[in-house]
């Protein structure tokens, strides 16, 4: 299904198995749309409902979820306000369709992975768990939310000129300190997502969600 409301063009599919609660929350990268990673979500959890909007800001005819400065140098206050609006988003898609907001896990690539960090770090009982694909340091709070027990996966490539092997080890032990459980999967790529991370990933939330 696409549809406008509440807030974002998105998709929507309904689960497959009614017993299983789960919802992925798929959060495309810069030049993406709300199909993007409806494929890559089915990869991921094969009967969970799938949730994907596209990001309201345009960069040069392409779609992202918050306005930049320049590469990997982010307008913090919009990033915050419009992951705000994000959570809203989701609050209110769990009514409308009758999901479970307690098991909503987000995965996100690249600038859908930031916005979902930030997400994370503004409102931190929003999901259940979280695939970070290719992530960089949204913010750092002040003071650090609660993520007790959170699990979150990153996948991040050794080669990554724009997510640096740096940075994401820096947001990894930002969220650790936040109290989340962190799991890494490094491949040997740059900025990209590989069938062995997807596999990693699959199997990390199946046995996390």
């Amino acid at each position: 299904m696409t549809d406008h409301d509440p807030g974002f063009i998105h998709r929507w599919v309904p689960s497959h198995d009614i017993p299983d609660r789960t919802t992925l929350l798929l959060l495309h990268g810069t030049g993406g749309d709300e199909t993007d990673l409806l494929s890559l979500g089915r990869m991921l959890h094969e009967r969970a409902a799938l949730l994907s909007p596209r990001g309201k800001v345009t960069e040069n005819g392409m779609a992202r979820f918050f306005r930049r400065i320049a590469e990997g140098v982010f307008d913090v206050p919009d990033l915050k306000a419009r992951a705000q609006e994000l959570g809203d988003f989701v609050t209110a898609a769990a009514e409308r369709y009758g999901f479970d907001p307690a098991h909503v896990v987000a995965v996100g690539f690249s600038n859908g992975a930031n916005i979902a960090a930030g997400l994370m770090l503004l409102r931190p009982d929003l999901f259940r768990a979280a695939v970070l694909l290719s992530p960089m340091v949204p913010f750092v709070p002040d003071p650090l939310p609660a993520l007790p027990g959170t699990p979150v996966f990153i996948g991040a490539g050794r080669l990554d000129p724009v997510a640096t092997p740096d940075g994401t080890r820096e947001l990894g032990a930002l969220l650790e300190r936040a109290g989340a459980e962190v799991t890494f999967h490094w491949h040997a790529g740059a900025h990209m997502v590989t069938p062995e991370e997807m596999a990693a990933a699959r199997e990390w939330l199946r046995t996390r969600v």
